[in-house]
């Protein structure tokens, strides 16, 4: 199943891709809006940052592990790759200028909530997960611990993260590279 994004209301439309060929045309009636819209099937925006996958596959080759966002609009999941350095997530909107930004409706998610910084542990030593608040509005928690503003927390592989009503799980790379 994917969704499409009403460009009145933000309003999201689900429907089965399956039943249409890539390049094929189609036009959406919003429920909410009464707009009318047209698309065309193909590759999304957003799929150089976010990528679907399963729980259970196994991490990319080169990847700094992952984010897993549990909790949103339609069960519609979500595996966010963490980069090295400074991954800032939040919601995402038209004209966001974050680097991992969340498909969601929660209000409750800042546009700019948090930062994860991916790193080496000390000279190309395994991956450092670091948590920090952006400063948002809701605050952002860690295992149900809400973080201060000059807060940093490390992370480990499973920890859970809230920000607003949407839960994220840390996925650590499986095996550290030596770079």
């Amino acid at each position: 199943m994917k969704r499409v994004r009403c460009p009145k209301c933000d309003n999201y439309i689900v429907f089965d891709e399956t039943k249409y060929e890539q390049g094929q045309s189609l036009v959406f009636l919003c429920p909410t809006c009464r707009k009318e819209f047209g698309i065309r099937i193909g590759k999304s925006k957003l799929a150089g940052i976010h990528q679907e996958r399963t729980l259970d596959e196994q991490a990319f080759k080169d990847d700094c592990g992952s984010v897993v966002v549990v909790e949103n609009a339609f069960a519609f999941k979500q595996v966010i790759p963490l980069d090295m350095g400074r991954n800032e997530l939040g919601r995402y909107v038209k004209g966001t200028n974050i680097n991992k930004p969340i498909e969601t409706k929660d209000p409750s998610v800042d546009t700019f909530h948090c930062v994860i910084n991916v790193e080496h542990d000390k000279k190309n030593g395994p991956l450092r997960y670091t948590l920090q608040d952006a400063p948002s509005d809701t605050g952002t928690f860690h295992m149900n611990t809400l973080l201060r503003n000059q807060d940093r927390v490390r992370l480990s592989d499973g920890d859970i993260i809230t920000i607003g009503a949407t839960t994220l799980i840390l996925r650590a790379a499986e095996c550290n590279h030596d770079q």
